[in-house]
């Protein structure tokens, strides 16, 4: 399972605030079948096999032009570790270990 963590950002808008944006492309996520994914102050955080992470990443990137936006640039990272599972939480729980191990 890989992770990807995507920001999508809409330019061209009638105001500065990008919530219902946000909101919208949330919307979007319901709609697509075999991820999970975790919306951030920053971005959103999709787990999932990486065909339907691209497919998400796809359907978010439209989202904004559905909406009204004349332009849209979108950032990807992508964490796909095959050696063995890994999820975002489990990440996190391996650094809160070594930090309690101090």
């Amino acid at each position: 399972m890989a992770i990807g963590e995507v920001t999508v950002i809409p330019i061209g808008t009638s105001s500065t605030s990008l919530s219902s944006y946000v909101a919208d492309m949330q919307r979007v996520l319901e709609t697509v079948a075999g991820i999970t994914y975790e919306l951030t102050s920053m971005g959103t955080i999709i787990e999932g096999p990486l065909a339907r992470i691209l497919a998400a990443v796809e359907a978010l990137h439209e989202s904004p032009f559905t909406a009204g936006a004349q332009r849209v640039s979108t950032s990807l990272k992508i964490d796909d570790r095959r050696d063995k599972p890994s999820t975002s939480r489990s990440k996190l729980e391996s650094v809160e270990r070594k930090l309690q191990a101090e």
